[in-house]
């Protein structure tokens, strides 16, 4: 048996909620997405060097470390449903028994399915905003300031990115609780 307290188990054994392919694929490349928090962190100490050593600070830093972070922040949604690790009363779904938690599974993954087709057609509506003029020309919306980067739009469109990502995480949640043995013998 593993040690419980070394925390590369934990780490493991909280890989074992996940159920499908598609969650497996998420939260292996969450790790990779973990490194945007260093180069975020690089750039704060560089701009921190350029500013009060050189006297010389970026125009640029703020925005990217903003942008790296909440980056990061949305692609969270996914691996937290990847991980089967979302908000739940677990005072009730932890007291329920076997046929219970696939009945709370299936309402669940529904009420999350109309949220979801909710949050992505305003993702849409955002990004269509976002990316295009009223005359239908490419025009990515920029911070305003004097850099003006595109990270607005970019992270709209991630936004829908993830929203979409999480509808069919629940899709197959979804199937996933419909197929299982009501008896508890599938869990």
């Amino acid at each position: 048996m593993a040690d419980e307290s070394d925390p590369l188990n934990r780490v493991d054994e909280g890989d074992s909620d996940i159920r499908t392919g598609l969650d497996r694929a998420i939260a292996g490349s969450s790790k990779m997405f973990a490194w945007a928090i260093f180069v975020a962190f690089g750039i704060t100490v560089l701009e921190v060097v350029a500013r009060y050593v050189f006297d010389s600070p970026t125009f640029w830093a703020h925005e990217t470390t903003t942008f790296l972070i909440a980056a990061i922040f949305l692609i969270g949604g996914p691996v937290a449903l990847a991980r089967d690790k979302h908000i739940r009363v677990r005072m009730f779904y932890d007291a329920a028994g076997p046929r219970r938690r696939r009945t709370l599974d299936i309402v669940n993954s529904i009420i999350a399915l109309v949220f979801f087709a909710g949050l992505a057609y305003a993702g849409w509506v955002m990004v269509g905003k976002s990316w295009f003029t009223p005359t239908g020309a490419l025009h990515l919306e920029g911070t305003g300031t004097s850099w003006n980067p595109p990270t607005p739009a970019l992270l709209k469109l991630l936004v829908l990115i993830c929203v979409v990502t999480m509808f069919v995480q629940t899709v197959f949640h979804l199937i996933e609780a419909i197929r299982r043995d009501p008896a508890g013998g599938g869990e």
